[in-house]
């Protein structure tokens, strides 16, 4: 399989500029072309997706086995495949860029942010280039690096027998950060113009033929997912600015499995659509709470169906929508569904960031009693009701007890990927199949 995989030398060094530079400027030479992030990040996904039109797809080596991601590579390939990789390149052991790269046996081309350097640069190059062995490396395109530093730069991977894939100048293309990555890109400003400013200088400044040539490994690997509902069960996802962190293969598992999906608008719409169970995903509901608490009519219509026990999955963002209120950073109180007794509320650091195995104090909506579902948690927010139905485990040993579950519910800050466990799936499929059921008689 054609492939590479773009990683770096740590976050905020150029990855996901470089990635869609590049997927842009196979885009306009009108090649097929697929993308993949790895680890469990939503937001790079949304730019790739906007370059090349189709949704991108995460690699994660702590929520999937290697058969597992092999099967998702397998799944989601085209005729040409990039894959981004996560922090820095080492950075996260299991987890890491590298760890991806070695399951899947894909080449690697290392972004150097050049900002401020200039003879360092070998010794960045030559410290990833022997740091861990075997690592894929193939070569390095250096961002932001000034044209007169080009030569050198040819220099420097010639001295290293690597190989020179390129540079991307210093440019205009900037996209915006947040406190939990870059500003999306449904809402970045001029986002059409910035793409194709950053396709057109990849077509200059980066070798992209050299890049074509590159080829990964090719596995027998595939996706094994059974329709298991019969009566084609409608799910209806909350899908808008607010809530924009969605796992794409969570929704295809589930499509697989027989659901039909629906996706609203708690922003905009008036009510939620006729569903046989709900997911509300996680994104920025404190950045639209004005907007989402004046929506009386959808907030009566969510705390409705919720406590009338349609199946619901509440993630992060979703799961502050459920609450009572919502605290903004300014200070100010909005009310909200109402099905969480407890406000949500800002704090000034991450809270409990990192993956974690959830553990089950009791049988409900997505695990049994005493069973385990693998989880990430990323958010600044947090809440006076997290809940304790579950116990959240780090590897590291740190422990705490988080979410509201019931035969009908799951709601928390911890979000879930479905292809670690696809049983996760089963249950909320066979749950919404049996409301579907009991709806039509």
């Amino acid at each position: 399989m054609r492939r590479f995989m773009i990683a770096g030398t740590g976050s905020g060094c150029g990855k996901t500029t470089v990635t869609c530079g590049i997927l842009a400027a196979l885009k306009s030479r009108g090649m097929n072309v697929a993308a993949f992030k790895c680890g469990p990040d939503y937001i790079d996904p949304m730019f790739h997706r906007r370059v090349i039109g189709v949704e991108c797809h995460n690699l994660d080596s702590f929520f999937c086995d290697s058969q597992t991601i092999r099967a998702l590579v397998n799944e989601y390939s085209a005729d040409f495949s990039v894959i981004e990789g996560v922090m820095g390149f080492y950075d996260g052991g299991e987890s890491s860029a590298h760890t991806v790269a070695e399951i899947t046996e894909t080449p690697v081309v290392m972004v150097v942010d050049c900002r401020g350097m200039s003879d360092s640069i070998g010794a960045v190059m030559s410290g990833f280039l022997g740091y861990i062995k075997p690592n894929r490396i193939a070569g390095f395109i250096f961002d932001r690096l000034p044209d007169k530093l080009r030569p050198l730069a040819e220099k420097l991977c010639d001295e290293l027998k690597t190989e020179f894939f390129g540079y991307m100048p210093r440019n205009s293309a900037v996209f915006e950060s947040r406190h939990l990555g870059l500003v999306t890109a449904d809402e970045t400003a001029d986002i059409a113009e910035k793409l194709r400013i950053l396709g057109d200088l990849a077509e200059k400044h980066v070798h992209i033929d050299k890049l074509l040539k590159l080829y990964g490994g090719e596995f027998d690997d595939r996706l094994e997912i059974s329709r298991i509902a019969v009566n084609s069960p409608v799910v209806a996802v909350a899908r808008d600015n607010a809530f924009c962190f969605l796992y794409s293969e969570n929704i295809a598992i589930l499509e697989k499995m027989g659901c039909k999906i629906r996706y609203f608008s708690p922003i905009s719409d008036t009510s939620v659509p006729d569903a046989d169970g709900f997911i509300f995903c996680g994104g920025y509901p404190e950045l639209y709470a004005d907007q989402l608490s004046a929506n009386k009519s959808m907030l009566e219509s969510v705390r409705n169906a919720v406590k009338s026990g349609i199946p619901t999955i509440a993630e992060c963002g979703g799961f502050m929508y459920l609450h009572n209120s919502l605290t903004t950073k300014n200070g100010q109180t909005f009310q909200m569904v109402g099905v969480i007794d407890g406000n949500a509320f800002p704090t000034d650091k991450l809270q409990r960031f990192g993956y974690i195995t959830l553990n089950s104090h009791s049988d409900s909506l997505l695990c049994p009693e005493g069973g385990t579902m693998k989880a990430h948690e990323f958010h600044y927010w947090d809440s006076t009701a997290c809940g304790g139905d579950f116990s959240a485990i780090k590897r590291d040993g740190r422990s705490w007890e988080c979410c509201h579950a019931s035969d009908t519910l799951y709601a928390g800050f911890p979000h879930l990927y479905f292809p670690s466990d696809a049983k996760i799936a089963e249950r909320f499929v066979r749950k919404c199949s049996e409301r579907r059921k009991l709806w039509n008689g």
